[in-house]
């Protein structure tokens, strides 16, 4: 005896044997989505978090050298009043010594543009310093952000593996078995399978017949065409969603 599905000439496969051969394909491909489904949202949430955790890794970097620039700023305003102060104070020490009152007006200026510079260091370092404990807070909210995604992110992959380590042998033998289907079956049916599950709503490429209707759109099937899907004798499809219809029987083979 054969084995199922055993690689056959593609002339030697009858109409009925392609239509049960669709027919197990969409039962154990639905099985895989119902994997898919009890894995849910969680490998996109997994990603989702990984990117995020990326990008507040790298903004806490820009953060932390934008903060390192302030610093530095800062710094050399501070080295810059001191200058001030110290030019300031050896103009005032200059100006006991004059001769005349053009020496003194022009060391005064000196000490005015002195001052000014001081009063400009002292508005850019308050400026630095708002500046810089903006983005400390900044870091302070995106580090404790970051620890609660890791956080996130190690439960949700957790969930995921936990998930796939039960259905991984489960998947893998359905997965299987549909490509040792797939092969049983012509190509251009197969690929005409594959481009009807993509479009329908719910992965259904193969329905049976039920209550005199279609089992994916549920419109209603005329006795006589329901009469054609019975015999088996061609490859008929659902006139209004375009999946292959098939009898409920389809899966009983009768002795010959």
């Amino acid at each position: 005896m054969k084995a199922p599905y055993s690689k056959k000439d593609e002339k030697d496969v009858s109409i009925e044997e392609k239509l049960r051969a669709l027919h197990d394909l969409q039962s154990v491909v639905s099985e895989v989505d119902k994997i898919k489904i009890l894995r849910g949202e969680l490998p996109l949430e997994v990603q989702d978090l990984e990117d995020e955790i990326t990008g507040l890794k790298t903004r806490l970097t820009n953060f932390d050298e934008e903060v390192k620039n302030l610093n530095v700023a800062l710094n050399n305003k501070k080295i810059s009043i001191k200058e001030s102060q110290a030019l300031i104070a050896k103009y005032t020490e200059q100006q006991n010594n004059v001769r005349n009152n053009r020496e003194f007006d022009s060391l005064s200026k000196e000490i005015e543009f002195q001052n000014l510079e001081i009063e400009l260091s002292e508005k850019r370092i308050k400026e630095f310093t708002f500046e810089m404990n903006e983005k400390k807070e900044a870091i302070s909210t995106s580090t404790t952000l970051l620890a609660e995604r890791e956080d996130d992110l190690e439960r949700k992959k957790k969930e995921l593996q936990e998930i796939t380590e039960e259905t991984k042998i489960e998947e893998e033998k359905l997965k299987a078995k549909s490509e040792k289907i797939e092969s049983f079956i012509e190509p251009r049916l197969v690929t005409a399978f594959k481009r009807i599950r993509k479009n329908a709503r719910n992965g259904l490429a193969v329905v049976t017949i039920q209550r005199d209707a279609c089992g994916g759109c549920f419109n209603k099937i005329p006795p006589q065409r329901q009469l054609d899907i019975a015999n088996r004798k061609k490859i008929i499809v659902c006139e209004y969603c375009g999946r292959i219809l098939v009898d409920k029987n389809i899966n009983v083979v009768e002795a010959k």
